[in-house]
């Protein structure tokens, strides 16, 4: 039997055709992942990460982006924090964590923050601790040093 030699003959596209729905693709949206829920944290728990602490009160406030006024309210009601705050307040009991390791006590760590030292991407400040990239850039240095690399 013989093929017929003839193909079908598709129609050119015209402007009045219109694509169906279900071919166009599909819009994805992305929600902004939600912080994970973080369980009350109060002021006492709070107060465990700060006597590691060299820090003054005024200098929380700054970490934590909140007035020293608010602190101290916290610290009379035992109020809990905002999970952003408590957050960052467990970010810092990491960053002390490695700079006792690093050091040897949080005191020389303090005094090392406290002497802007350098790094490749500039130099780091105590003002480092008030933002996650801050904090980011804190602890790989301090990464660095208990690695021997210095640069």
């Amino acid at each position: 039997m013989k093929k017929n030699s003839q193909a079908k003959k598709s129609k050119p596209y015209t402007q009045k055709d219109k694509l169906s729905k279900l071919s166009e693709p599909e819009v994805t949206y992305r929600s902004v992942k939600a912080l994970p829920q973080v369980k009350e944290f109060t002021y006492h728990e709070f107060k465990k990460i700060a006597e590691k602490a060299p820090f003054t009160q005024s200098e929380w406030a700054a970490i934590l982006h909140i007035s020293e006024r608010t602190l101290q309210r916290y610290a009379k009601d035992n109020s809990t924090f905002a999970p952003i705050n408590a957050e960052r307040a467990t970010q810092i009991a990491q960053v002390l964590k490695e700079g006792e390791l690093t050091f040897g006590n949080t005191d020389k760590f303090y005094q090392w923050l406290k002497g802007n030292p350098y790094m490749l991407e500039g130099n780091l400040s105590f003002g480092s601790l008030t933002s996650y990239e801050g904090i980011q850039k804190v602890l790989t240095q301090l990464g660095r040093i208990q690695h021997g690399l210095f640069a």
